[in-house]
């Protein structure tokens, strides 16, 4: 690699983000990767003071910065980055031997997506008690996203579903697959549960084989 690896994480909030991000780390490490984190949130370091407790042993609290970027969420990361920028920059001069830094946006709307100065890779994830109109109904976060993550799927027993003549009443994930794979033919999207642990080692294997050894 000429540069870390720099990896978006969007999404609405509630989602699963911020448990993403301390659920890769660890096995990021295992693989003999070093991390780095950068949180933003609009008026807190919240991401990043959990994050530090829950890594702690994992990678050092030198390594997590978090951003109050006081604005909305697609600014810091999409319009005007320089905030995040300048974190990626301090967390690769005062930790030279990082191999990976995940950007966590600020929780919004389906249209976020990152900076192509700020993130080499972005993902992008939803959830199923949004229900499984979310992927269908689009947005650039996932159109446009390079890996679609849709979690939570251990509630979908739980979750009605919004297609009248499924023969199902709940949450339909079937449903949900084929409507990714319609409006993103070319990209992936893994079903995940973060709360069973389920999906992870699918991520770290798409983050190494499509953004570190290329």
């Amino acid at each position: 690699m000429s540069r870390t690896l720099r990896v978006g994480i969007g999404g609405p909030i509630g989602c699963g983000k911020t448990e993403l991000i301390e659920k890769l780390t660890p096995r990021l490490k295992n693989e003999g990767l070093n991390v780095g984190i950068v949180t933003n949130d609009i008026y807190s370091k919240e991401d990043a003071r959990r994050m530090s407790i829950k890594l702690d042993g994992v990678i050092s609290p030198d390594e997590i910065i978090g951003i109050e970027t006081g604005l909305c969420p697609h600014t810091a990361v999409r319009d005007d980055p320089s905030m995040n920028l300048e974190a990626v920059n301090r967390l690769e001069s005062e930790n030279g031997n990082l191999d990976i830094i995940l950007i966590e946006s600020g929780g919004d709307n389906v249209t976020l997506t990152f900076s192509n100065k700020l993130a080499d890779m972005f993902i992008y994830m939803i959830d199923v008690a949004s229900g499984d109109k979310t992927v269908r109904k689009g947005g650039l976060g996932i159109l446009k996203s390079d890996l679609l993550l849709i979690n939570k799927i251990d509630l979908s027993p739980y979750v009605e579903t919004t297609i009248p003549e499924s023969e199902t009443s709940t949450a339909n994930l079937q449903i949900m697959k084929e409507d990714a794979a319609k409006i993103r033919p070319d990209k992936p999207t893994v079903f995940i549960s973060l709360k069973e642990d389920n999906g992870i080692d699918e991520i770290v294997s798409y983050i190494k084989e499509k953004g570190l050894y290329l």
